[in-house]
C-alpha cells in the first residue's frame, strides 16, 4: 500500500487495506491509516466526493435553520475544518452517522470533497446517538433515529432482540415514541415521556420481528390515552382555559404512577388505568391559576 501515511507503521488488516484502495476507486484521497488512541481500532482519514457521501438511512431529518447557521460559519471561516465520521455499506456508498448537517453545508458550497473518518465496522451506522454530538437531540429527533435503526434491524439483524442493541438505542421508550412520532409529527411525546420513562422498558427474550408488533401494540394504547387526554383538554379549552400546560396538567392529576409507588405496574395497566383516570377526570374542578402555578413549579430553575 503506498500514497498515504500509516500509524504505527505496521501493516493494517487486510479488510482495512481494502477498504482504504475501494475509496481510492471511488474517486477519495486516502490520506492516512492509522489506530484511534483509546481502543486503537483502525480507522481511515480521507477526502471523499461530497455527492458519494449521505446520511444513514436511520438519520434525524435536517434541521434548516442549523444548516443556515453552520453555512455561515463555514463561509466565514472560508475552510473545512471538522471532519465527517462515515462508514461503507458497499463500495460506491458512504454513510454518515455523524456530520449529515456538515455535509449538506459542504454539498450546498459545491465543494468537491468533504474530509471524512472512516470507521471499517459497518455496525457503527446504527450509534448514531451514541456518535452524533453535531447538534443536540431533541425527544422527537432521538425517537424517529431509534425508530428508524429498529425497521432496519428487523429487516438485517431478524434473529436479535432490543436487548442486544440497548446501547444503540439509548432507552426503550424512544423505540414506542418513534412509531408514534412517525403517524404524527406533533405528538406530545414530552407530555407521555415521563409515564413511559418509568414503565417502558426493553422486551426480554423476543427477536426483532416478534418485539416489533408488541411495540406496536405499545404504541397504540399510548395513542388511545392521547385521544383520551385530547377530548379532555378540548373541554376545558371550551371553559376559556387555554395554557400550553394544560395537556400536562391533566396528565400530572391521571398518572397511575406516584412518587410513593415502590412497585411500578406493567406497561398495559398503566396506561388501562391511566385511558380511565383521564375519563373519569372533573374538569369542573380546574381553575386557571392551578394550571398556571403548576406549569412554573414544573420549569427547572436556572443554574
Amino acid at each position: 500500500m503506498t500514497g498515504w501515511t500509516t500509524y504505527p507503521d505496521e501493516a493494517p488488516p487486510a479488510k482495512v487495506g481494502a477498504l482504504a484502495e475501494q475509496i481510492e476507486r471511488d474517486g477519495g484521497h486516502v490520506l492516512a491509516v492509522y489506530r484511534e488512541p483509546v481502543g486503537e481500532h483502525w480507522q481511515i482519514f480521507c477526502l471523499l466526493p461530497t455527492d458519494r457521501v449521505e446520511a444513514t438511512p436511520y438519520q434525524r431529518d435536517l434541521s434548516p435553520t442549523h444548516v443556515k447557521r453552520l453555512q455561515t460559519v463555514v463561509k466565514k471561516l472560508d475552510r473545512a475544518v471538522d471532519p465527517i465520521v462515515v462508514m461503507s455499506p458497499e463500495p460506491g456508498t458512504y454513510w454518515t452517522p455523524n456530520g449529515n448537517h456538515r455535509r449538506e453545508v459542504m454539498r450546498k458550497l459545491k465543494a468537491g470533497m468533504i474530509p471524512a473518518i472512516v470507521v471499517p465496522e459497518p455496525e457503527v451506522a446504527f450509534q448514531i446517538l451514541a456518535l452524533n454530538t453535531e447538534k443536540a437531540h431533541n425527544l422527537k429527533d432521538k425517537a424517529l433515529e431509534v425508530i428508524r435503526m429498529y425497521r432496519g434491524l428487523v429487516e438485517t439483524q431478524p434473529s436479535k432482540g432490543e436487548e442486544d442493541y440497548a446501547f444503540e438505542f439509548e432507552a426503550a421508550y424512544f423505540i414506542t415514541l418513534g412509531l408514534l412520532y412517525e403517524t404524527n409529527k406533533r405528538f406530545a411525546g414530552g407530555a407521555f415521556a415521563p409515564i413511559l420513562r418509568r414503565v417502558d422498558g426493553f422486551l426480554k427474550g423476543g427477536v426483532f420481528p416478534k418485539a416489533l408488533r408488541q411495540r406496536e401494540e405499545r404504541a397504540a394504547l399510548v395513542r388511545q390515552a392521547d385521544e383520551t387526554l385530547g377530548d379532555v383538554v378540548e373541554r376545558l379549552k371550551k371553559r376559556g382555559l387555554r395554557h400550553p400546560y394544560v395537556k400536562n396538567f391533566v396528565l400530572a392529576r391521571t398518572t397511575p404512577l406516584t412518587r410513593a409507588r415502590k412497585t411500578l405496574p406493567g406497561f398495559d395497566q398503566t396506561f388501562t388505568k391511566l385511558v380511565a383516570n383521564i375519563e373519569a377526570f372533573d374538569i369542573s374542578k380546574v381553575r386557571y391559576e392551578d394550571i398556571q402555578r403548576a406549569a412554573i413549579m414544573a420549569v427547572p430553575a436556572a443554574t
